[in-house]
């Protein structure tokens, strides 16, 4: 059994100028992200960033991972 130790939540960015509005991220991430009239992904507080709580981290390697125009990447944790 391993356990993983984390300090500071991981951050998601979404990156516009790649995206392509299929919504795939929101429908993974629902929790997390929804999308705006255009159908491209936005943080719930509206923003291009989001903090990954831990018992997200699997949906959110899977977002990143299924983007199909890379438009998802993970940043280093905001602080």
């Amino acid at each position: 059994m391993s356990s993983t130790i984390r300090t500071a939540a991981p951050t998601l960015h979404i990156d516009w100028t790649r995206c392509d509005a299929r919504g795939s991220c929101t429908e993974l991430l629902p929790e997390l992200l929804r999308q705006d009239k255009w159908g491209y992904p936005l943080a719930k507080d509206g923003g291009s960033d989001v903090a990954i709580p831990a018992h997200l981290d699997e949906a959110a390697r899977d977002a990143v991972a299924l983007c199909p125009v890379l438009a998802l990447r993970f940043a280093p944790p905001a602080g």
